[in-house]
């Protein structure tokens, strides 16, 4: 059985607020980065409908920073599935709240692991349906950087 990508997109919105700013008054990248896994694994979670486990983030990209009161949008969808863990692409952009335009300030693909209570990997029950020429290539595209990934452990990295 399998779901399509739009069954467990999340879209989380936040506006920045002082504690989310660092010394130089820009958005503090800890911050983003921990919202960006709690929406990656919500995002997985929703896919399998279980626990899950972060085990690599790939490709995190900060483009430009985010103000005070900054409207910050993060949105999460699933790339790619296999056996016990899954693929999560987040974007987050910047909205400016007078026209809604979107402005991307940072990415990252995020390797969730299906688990159980005790932490062991468990199979995903659902795969992923495909339905856009999008869609496909984010697969496609996942299935490089897994290769990448496992390339780099066998190098040490």
């Amino acid at each position: 059985m399998n779901k399509k990508v739009s069954d467990s997109t999340t879209e989380w919105t936040r506006c920045l607020q002082y504690a989310d700013i660092n010394g130089a008054n820009r958005l503090f990248g800890g911050r983003l980065m921990a919202w960006m896994d709690e929406v990656a694994a919500i995002t997985a979670q929703r896919h399998c409908g279980r626990l899950v486990t972060t085990a690599c983030v790939d490709n995190l990209q900060f483009k430009s920073g985010a103000s005070l009161a900054d409207i910050i949008v993060l949105i999460a969808k699933v790339t790619y599935v296999g056996k016990t863990s899954m693929e999560i692409r987040v974007d987050v952009y910047v909205e400016d709240v007078s026209n809604g335009e979107r402005r991307q300030i940072n990415h990252a693909y995020f390797t969730e692991v299906c688990v159980d209570q005790e932490g062991k990997p468990q199979p995903i029950e659902f795969g992923l349906e495909l339905e856009s020429e999008n869609e496909r290539a984010e697969w496609e595209s996942a299935l490089r950087r897994r290769e990448l990934r496992k390339q780099r452990r066998v190098e040490g990295f």
